[in-house]
């Protein structure tokens, strides 16, 4: 007979094989061996989710090629991630919180964040291009993990209200290794703090493969140690991903506290553009991945149910195209950038210390205007 303590260890464990519900071909396959029930999301939730993969691909391949040609300082890639990026942006809420590294550039544009806003950091322009608290959601996170802690004190902060808003806060599995990633899970237990955690586990923290990172059978194992329960799922399956994010945001909702989940998934593109993929993974790896394309697999399912067809795949594209050439456009006028900005949105109330740096910089500002007008 089971007893209590393993029952509620058996309610953490993620399933012991990722979670998947439409297959690489777009055949739906039968649930089995799932530790919880993961119903079919809506045909309308799949094609729009199929709709915005496409949207936010696009403008993936648009920024990469914006660092050629100089308009960009860095870019990291998230193309062949689309399911996990687009799904889970899409299942949250406008009064939820989204906290995202460095590489969710394509969840922000979901969001409905202005795509020349979302690419301010990376251009150089700003610590931020768009109001963290009005979009609720916080500026990109390049330090690795940092963003986790805030995820799980902003989500606590609305527990403490109240609302039934969660924080949805992306990590890469690399970054799993960091000790915020351990304290952040760690409080949000404590404290039942509705967020979710989102890894995505793309097999590399840039070049380092995950075999030399954890000996865990896999990521959402480590929910376990912390009391946290954990699913796993095929993070290239967009209706996966949906099905999964139901489960975890009604389990925050409820007030039972954090969930973690991690997508198994692929950055097709290197680690930034920076980075030589090519001196850690092999083409016949990359190839293998292709066949697994997110976009592909739900287009494949939708057409053979009647839910998308040639007109409505054109209309898609068309209107991508039309997107990134607006944005290619708008990248291409040099931004007008205030110097006396980088004291701005630092405190609430200015420090001492940061009133003496801003009058130093002020100072030399007029000594250079005054210089240039003698």
């Amino acid at each position: 007979m089971e007893t209590t303590a393993e029952a509620m260890t058996d309610a953490l464990l993620p399933s012991p094989n990722p979670v998947q519900l439409i297959d690489p071909t777009g055949a739906q396959v039968e649930q089995s061996g799932t530790r919880r029930d993961y119903p079919m999301p809506s045909a309308a939730r799949l094609r729009a989710m199929w709709h915005a993969m496409v949207v936010g691909r696009r403008f993936d391949v648009q920024a990469t090629a914006l660092t050629k040609q100089g308009r960009l300082a860095v870019y990291p890639s998230s193309r062949g991630q689309e399911a996990c990026q687009v799904g889970a942006t899409l299942s949250i809420g406008g009064g939820d919180w989204l906290f995202p590294t460095y590489r969710e550039s394509m969840a922000l544009v979901t969001r409905g964040i202005d795509p020349l806003e979302v690419l301010s950091l990376l251009r150089g322009d700003s610590h931020c291009g768009y109001d963290p608290i009005a979009t609720r959601t916080a500026a990109q996170c390049t330090p690795l993990s940092t963003q986790l802690v805030h995820a799980a004190g902003a989500a606590y902060g609305e527990k403490r209200r109240g609302t039934d808003h969660v924080a949805l806060a992306f990590i890469g599995d690399g970054a799993t290794s960091e000790g915020d990633f351990h304290e952040a899970l760690n409080f949000a237990a404590v404290f039942e703090a509705p967020v979710i955690f989102f890894v995505q586990n793309n097999k590399y923290a840039i070049s380092v493969p995950l075999s030399k990172q954890t000996r865990a059978p896999s990521l959402a194992y480590k929910g376990i140690g912390y009391g946290v329960p954990a699913e796993q799922v095929d993070g290239n399956d967009p209706a996966a991903v949906l099905a999964v994010m139901d489960v975890a945001l009604e389990h925050c909702r409820s007030g039972k506290g954090p969930f973690l989940i991690e997508a198994h998934t692929y950055r097709m593109d290197a680690h930034t553009n920076a980075d030589d993929a090519t001196r850690y993974r092999s083409s016949d790896e990359v190839t293998a991945w292709l066949e697994r394309d997110p976009i592909a697999r739900i287009e494949a399912w939708l057409r053979a149910r009647g839910e998308l067809n040639d007109d409505m795949v054109a209309a898609t594209n068309a209107e991508a195209e039309t997107k990134a050439a607006d944005l290619r456009e708008r990248m291409n006028a040099d931004p007008s950038v205030d110097p006396m900005s980088l004291f701005d949105n630092v405190f609430a109330q200015r420090t001492p210390q940061l009133e003496e740096a801003r009058a130093m910089v002020a100072a030399e500002l007029e000594t250079e205007r005054e210089e240039t007008n003698s």
